[in-house]
């Protein structure tokens, strides 16, 4: 059998990055996007690494030929992790009142606008491929969390609701695409205070960046092949 193919964006830490070791793991190529170049000694990139700044539009734009130079007319997934959520000058949530209007169109660009782009320059290579689209959202999608931002929590609304509409309109091309919604998930850019949130959680636990991934995986492989418009929660039961 050929070899499948993953475009993956925000693949530098956390998720991304247990996303990118699940598949490697499973046989498949990977391309990642990231603003910046792949650390030295990194075990995957080199030619299937493409450096983009999802929060310029017309980057975003130009990198479609870039990805599509490196593919051979087939995507099997398209993984859309990457996200920003800017913080006030000592770490603290920025509010609908107090986030800058510049961070407002960033957040949105990189987090939303840069999904719809990828998707919409490459659903000829998905098409191809019958492939799938994951869109990782966030609990903070659906509810004010004590941490992440205005800008952050309704780009991750918008991208929920995108993910039903692109489910409608790419189906008939005989491509899924599904969301899942992590919650509290053990990474590097944890906020101080997270522990309480936990004390609270049905579970009792934080996440771990590979289960994430693993949900990541079944979404893009023939085990879900007729779940689409899903949003998946991966939290715990934080949502409940």
């Amino acid at each position: 059998m050929a070899q499948k193919t993953l475009l993956l964006t925000g693949a530098s830490r956390g998720i991304g990055h247990a996303t990118v070791r699940k598949f490697h793991t499973e046989g498949w190529r990977v391309i990642t996007c990231s603003r910046h170049p792949l650390p030295e000694g990194c075990p995957w990139g080199g030619e299937d690494h493409v450096q983009v700044d999802l929060g310029d539009p017309s980057d975003t734009i130009n990198a479609v030929g870039q990805i599509q130079e490196r593919l051979n007319g087939k995507l099997d997934a398209l993984v859309n992790n990457a996200g920003v959520s800017p913080k006030g000058p000592n770490g603290e949530r920025l509010s609908t009142l107090n986030t800058d209007l510049m961070d407002w169109g960033r957040v949105f660009h990189v987090n939303f606008f840069a999904s719809v782009v990828l998707a919409r320059g490459l659903k000829e290579e998905l098409a191809a491929a019958k492939g799938s689209v994951v869109n990782v959202t966030s609990i903070a999608g659906s509810r004010v969390h004590p941490f992440a931002g205005a800008a952050y929590a309704t780009s991750k609304a918008a991208l929920a609701a995108l993910t039903r509409e692109m489910a409608h309109d790419f189906g008939p091309l005989g491509v899924r695409v599904n969301a899942i919604a992590p919650g509290e998930v053990e990474t590097s850019i944890l906020s101080p205070g997270t522990d309480k949130i936990v004390e609270k959680l049905p579970m009792q636990r934080l996440g771990q960046p590979n289960e994430v991934a693993d949900a990541i995986y079944f979404l893009c492989s023939d085990s879900s092949s007729y779940i689409s418009g899903a949003e998946i929660e991966v939290n715990g039961a934080q949502h409940v």
